[in-house]
């Protein structure tokens, strides 16, 4: 039970999101309750033992950090460090009938050689070295403008200050600029996978969610870089939850709201456990249940495009392409089947409404840069994790059957990766207590029921660009940080308002700031 009957802040969901609001507001003094539905703090950023008897600890959903500003990190105090990976990716193919692949890693005279091994000269690696030196000095512009007011187009296009850059991401659909700037089609695959991950879309949608997408995956930290949590995703929201905790924050679990009521200047916020007032009410959840706890109209229906598998294996599985150590291709980022004309080919397929013959996703093994998620025993005898994360996989496809779907599909996809394998997978993975293979595979609609996640959508709603639509935010605090809603004393601060989605803590922060603006 809560300890008061009203709170100056009363937080609706105990993501990582939530907790960061909470530890800013509970650190200023103010009286904060985080209400959790589940028996965990953590949202999709948690760690569990996920195989029966097994000393692993998995990050179940959520599994990289690249958002996360420093300045949350170190604003609040939190034990929690990342680990940079040696290796960005391989991408095994064939070519001429051999198998063979692209390293993208292990310093720059390494990775000419293996694009000029792959292409055939050095035009490819001169290309992605000019396109990526573009995506890191946008990186450097834009990053630090998330945790600040949100800007207007105008303010984000002279922050830039770049209009070719500008056209090519902001105006034009991304596939224009990765077909001007790369010849090779598995290049071309590699460069797109990063506005496809969670987002059902083509290089050339002229919605431009593709270039959204790509712009939140590359300007990470300043630099793209898409780190390992050390300890899992568990650590981040221990650590948050922690840090609320110690500043003077209540944090209740196994709570669920059910409404929101309020006239503009206090609310009530009703729940399992009765009912509480509150100045504000801070809102980490999607805006569908936004909506709901306001008894509005629900916004258009969100859809995610993923299949998130977790695995413990006795050992990495050998490689056809025997140029590679395992060790270096699994833990960096390992792309299956999505080479560019492969991600549209299971795009169209997907939009008609059948599972993609050759399913695309990338693999990567958290415990070769982070062991400590696993317990003694299992890193003595050499056991290893693998996250997969499908891509072209919308929640449509499971409404008439989601269990035999996702059993096709995760069929389909090992399968798709056994191609390039030299032992099949099954061969690999460890068994739990009870002898069952140790893997284990959430759709979209899994995670709509497990976490809440609109129709399985990771970012909760298709992402917005980084500014304002309109040519000013508004003139309330809230409408500043870009966390408003309808009701003045009710803010988001959750991956749906802009500038959330991917593991940042960033709108819970802009939530914060906005109440501590307004008094």
């Amino acid at each position: 039970m809560p300890e008061r009957t009203s709170y100056d802040a009363v937080i609706v969901g105990g993501g990582h999101n939530g907790l960061v609001a909470a530890a800013y507001l509970a650190r200023a003094g103010r009286s904060v309750l985080v209400l959790e539905r589940l028996d965990h703090t953590g949202g999709a950023a948690v760690s569990t033992r996920a195989f029966t008897g097994i000393d692993a600890r998995l990050s179940r959903y959520s599994y990289l950090v690249s958002l996360l500003p420093p300045k949350i990190v170190q604003d609040l105090g939190l034990r929690f460090a990342v680990r940079k990976r040696t290796v960005s990716s391989y991408t095994p193919a064939v070519r001429d009938g051999r198998p063979t692949g692209l390293l993208v890693g292990g310093g720059e005279a390494r990775t000419r050689t293996a694009f000029a091994e792959l292409t055939g000269s050095e035009r490819e690696f001169t290309a992605w070295q000019r396109f990526y030196g573009t995506t890191a000095r946008l990186a450097e512009r834009v990053f630090p403008t998330l945790t600040e007011p949100l800007p207007t187009r105008a303010e984000i296009r002279a922050r830039i200050d770049d209009d070719a850059t500008w056209d090519a991401l902001f105006e034009r659909p991304l596939g224009e600029v990765v077909e001007e700037t790369f010849t090779d089609d598995l290049v071309r695959g590699v460069v797109l996978t990063d506005a496809l991950i969670g987002t059902f879309a083509t290089a050339h949608d002229p919605s431009l969610r593709q270039n959204r997408c790509f712009l939140y995956h590359v300007i990470g930290g300043g630099t793209g870089d898409w780190d390992v949590p050390i300890g899992g995703m568990g650590a981040l929201t221990d650590a948050l939850a922690d840090a609320a905790r110690r500043a003077g924050a209540e944090i209740v679990t196994d709570c669920a709201v059910t409404g929101i009521a309020t006239d503009g200047r206090s609310a009530e916020v009703t729940c399992d456990q009765g009912t509480v007032g509150a100045r504000r009410v801070l809102v980490n959840a999607a805006p569908r249940e936004l909506a709901r706890l306001l008894g509005e109209e629900p916004p258009p229906p969100a859809e995610g495009a993923q299949l998130k598998v977790n695995m413990l294996l006795t050992r990495l599985p050998r490689l056809r392409d025997t140029r590679v150590d395992p060790r270096e291709a699994f833990s960096g980022t390992f792309h299956i089947a999505e080479g560019y004309r492969q991600l549209e080919d299971a795009y169209q397929q997907a939009a008609s409404g059948g599972l993609p013959a050759s399913p695309p996703s990338e693999i990567y093994c958290h415990s070769l840069t982070d062991p400590s998620i696993l317990g003694a025993d299992l890193v003595r005898q050499g056991y290893q994790t693998l996250t997969l994360f499908g891509l072209h996989a919308p929640a449509r496809l499971f409404t008439a059957d989601n269990d035999a779907t996702r059993d096709r599909l995760l069929a389909a996809t090992l399968a798709e990766l056994d191609t390039h394998l030299a032992e099949p997978l099954a061969d690999c993975l460890a068994h739990d207590a009870d002898g069952r293979p140790c893997i284990e595979a959430r759709s979209p609609l899994d995670l709509d029921r497990e976490l809440g996640l609109p129709g399985g959508n990771i970012f909760h709603r298709d992402l917005a660009f980084p500014y304002a639509e309109a040519e000013a935010p508004g003139d309330t605090a809230a409408a500043r940080w870009g966390v408003a809603t309808t009701r003045p004393n009710v803010l988001l601060c959750g991956a749906g308002a802009p500038r959330g989605g991917g593991v940042s803590g960033i709108p819970g922060h802009n939530a914060a700031m906005a109440v501590l603006e307004e008094g």
